[in-house]
């Protein structure tokens, strides 16, 4: 790959440049058509550390120059022929806003992957309507226990950080101190933070450090405390 730039995107060898053209001609007509809450990024995989060559729209914060993830570099390391096309998965921005994603991967004519064309669409907005539109149709039922089984810690992890979140009926980055503080509570109630790893993991979905994530469970244990002093 050349190095040269012009209006902002790397150019290709001949070989391989039609193809790349044809996904920024893509990533700005896909966001020009679904607007400002769209992102697509067109990756070349022939220097994976700044493998982002053109970026349309802007959810995720990232430039031309920035690495490849590491959703995508996990699946590099398949076979040529057993790599698949990603469609409609969950991300999060650092921002923490949800989105929704897919990743197609360019082959050039040999049938060599040799990037990638991925779509963020951020669905935060549409979050929190559909929990107001939850809220307003749903009818009060007796609550039921349930159990569910894992086959890791980190699954156990994941599954109840995100059904607090998603019980918020907001995504993080729309959610005040407040709300995030609660969503750190319920966590601590359900013992979320008693598993190694938990902190940072709550904080990535959160969209906060963990330093911060530290203070907030200082502040609801400290409230916890004045509580149970006021009672005696």
């Amino acid at each position: 790959m050349k190095t040269d730039t012009k209006g902002g995107r790397f150019f290709m060898e001949t070989s391989s440049k039609v193809i790349f053209d044809l996904a920024m001609r893509t990533a700005d007509m896909i966001v020009n058509m679904f607007g400002d809450r769209c992102e697509v990024a067109v990756h070349d995989f022939s220097d994976l550390q700044h493998s982002l060559i053109h970026i349309a729209g802007n959810i995720t914060g990232r430039k031309i120059g920035s690495p490849i993830t590491d959703l995508v570099l996990n699946e590099l390391t398949k076979k040529q022929e057993d790599v698949a096309d990603i469609p409609n998965y969950k991300t999060q921005s650092k921002q923490g806003k949800v989105m929704k994603s897919a990743t197609v991967f360019l082959r050039d004519n040999n049938d060599k992957i040799i990037g990638a064309l991925c779509m963020n669409y951020d669905i935060s907005l549409l979050i929190e309507l559909g929990g107001e539109i939850d809220q307003f149709i749903n009818i009060q039922q007796e609550k039921q226990t349930t159990e569910t089984f894992f086959n890791s810690v980190q699954d156990v992890i994941h599954e109840m950080v995100d059904q607090v979140i998603f019980d918020h009926k907001k995504a993080p980055s729309e959610m005040i101190i407040d709300e995030k503080v609660d969503c750190v509570r319920i966590l601590d109630e359900k013992g979320v933070f008693l598993i190694k790893g938990a902190t940072e993991y709550v904080a990535h979905m959160l969209g906060v450090s963990k330093f911060t994530i530290y203070n907030y469970l200082h502040k609801v244990r400290t409230m916890n405390e004045y509580q149970l002093e006021g009672k005696k």
